[in-house]
């Protein structure tokens, strides 16, 4: 056999080139991870988007801005300082073991008898049916939600991502802003083939799109914007937070809550943010509420205008004119350094009963049929704490 013979049968590998197979090693080990992480960020801003934002009451100098004053906290000196307090003294934030999630049942969930229900996965995700529809509300179930750092931040449960094989068709996809904890590309690539319509606040359209959601199929609301579908109306309603998946895209789309009504029932979801007198406001226009999903969790003295500590989490219910109010945004990750992971549900609970507020707790996982069984106070946690 000569030399060119040994080359040609050399130059290929299971009928691929050499060339073929440097290239596609490359684009495995290097390009496609690096893409996959420029996706994270979403969509730029094009000129076009500007100028639709700037029709919004709520755009002055630029950006969205909140009805009140708001500070994100800390400043870049503060930086070095929050970092070491993230990466230290970790006791007590996370779970032992992974939380434990009740399994999904779609013919009890389906049933369709007009009683509102929902189910709790953790932080912010809702799945509720109601009028005849399923929603879902900010369904990162993702099991990281810092995809773009170096350090990731783990779910405190296993398989979340699995749970959207088994959820039905969603009539109506909400969210309540761009955060990573709340908007997560790979629950959103899942669930853009089984969803029929987004409802998204102002300026999360863009990202939907980015990761390959019809534009068509996507509604954005600015504050206090409503929308009926069938018997249904929805409102998206203000909060005290910011947005951006980026250093260069803060506050360049809205953040919020969501009003559901219908003739026999009325539900709030309160969205991300600190307190403030926008809670009376919802309240007077929209109210009053037969349940309210409060945020309550990752608050901290550092970033005090940006969540909810658990007193004013009971005072916003009250404020908006709940008869009863569920904690969210917990038992989901650990993005705050100073409180457990338990400690919101709990102090909220603690709050509730001195100020009065009938209060539900409901393991994730588990169906909570609104006007009959929203009785939950078993304190859950208890028996997970170690």
């Amino acid at each position: 056999m000569g030399a060119d013979q040994v080359y040609s049968q050399n130059k290929y590998i299971n009928g691929y080139s050499i060339i073929e197979i440097f290239i596609a090693v490359l684009i495995k080990n290097y390009l496609t991870p690096m893409t996959s992480f420029l996706r994270q960020f979403g969509s730029r801003i094009s000129k076009s988007d500007l100028a639709r934002y700037a029709q919004s009451p709520n755009w002055r100098n630029g950006c969205f801005q909140n009805l009140e004053s708001f500070s994100m906290g800390g400043n870049l000196l503060d930086m070095p300082k929050m970092i070491y307090k993230q990466l230290t003294n970790r006791k007590g934030r996370e779970p032992e073991n992974p939380l434990p999630i009740l399994p999904f049942d779609l013919e009890v969930f389906m049933q369709e008898d007009g009683v509102a229900s929902f189910i709790w996965y953790g932080h912010a995700v809702i799945l509720m049916r109601m009028a005849g529809l399923t929603i879902l509300i900010d369904p990162m179930l993702g099991p990281n939600t810092t995809p773009i750092a170096p350090f990731a931040t783990r779910r405190f449960s296993n398989g979340t991502l699995d749970l959207i094989d088994e959820f039905p068709e969603i009539d109506l996809l909400l969210m309540s802003h761009d955060h990573y904890d709340h908007l997560d590309m790979a629950s959103i690539d899942k669930l853009k083939h089984k969803t029929r319509q987004f409802g998204v606040a102002l300026g999360v359209k863009r990202h939907l799109v980015k990761w390959g959601v019809d534009a068509d199929r996507i509604q954005e609301f600015d504050w206090w914007d409503g929308q009926s579908f069938g018997d249904l109306e929805i409102s998206f309603t203000p909060s005290k937070h910011f947005s951006g998946r980026g250093l260069s895209d803060r506050f360049k789309s809205l953040w919020g809550g969501w009003v559901f009504k219908t003739r026999q029932t009325s539900l709030w979801f309160s969205g991300d943010g600190g307190y403030g007198s926008h809670f009376k406001e919802v309240g007077n226009r929209l109210g009053p509420f037969d349940y309210a999903f409060v945020e309550c969790g990752q608050y901290n003295d550092d970033w005090p205008d940006v969540h909810l500590f658990p007193d004013q989490a009971v005072q916003a219910a009250l404020d908006v004119g709940a008869i009863r109010a569920m904690p969210y945004h917990w038992a989901g990750f650990a993005l705050s350094y100073q409180h457990t992971w338990w400690e919101p549900a709990q102090d909220f609970v603690k709050s509730a009963v001195e100020k009065g507020l009938n209060y539900s707790l409901p393991k994730l996982g588990e169906l909570v049929r609104i006007g009959e069984d929203v009785e939950r106070k078993e304190l859950w946690w208890e028996w997970l704490k170690t």
